[in-house]
């Protein structure tokens, strides 16, 4: 069952939302129903719309406990550019 609801916002940024909208074939109603989905999904990453190919690359790669991805980045740019 749908809900109304009623929203102050900016005039400008209505309007421009107004054209995001149309110009994507969607209402605004049903954008602002997708973002606010988005913003209050609890889902675990099987639960995500991933690809089939990305879906079967989790977990192919394991690290140790103690992997430091900043220190690898680090590493890996004072290769790059020294």
């Amino acid at each position: 069952m749908d809900a109304k609801l009623t929203l102050s916002i900016d005039k400008d940024v209505a309007r421009r939302a107004k054209i995001y909208a149309r110009s994507n074939g969607r209402s605004l109603s049903d954008v602002v129903e997708n973002y606010l989905k988005l913003l209050t999904k609890n889902s675990s990453v099987e639960d995500s719309e991933f690809t089939p190919r990305v879906k079967s690359l989790l977990g192919c790669i394991s690290l140790p406990d103690d992997f430091d991805y900043k220190k690898e980045i680090a590493d890996y740019l004072t290769k790059k550019y020294l």
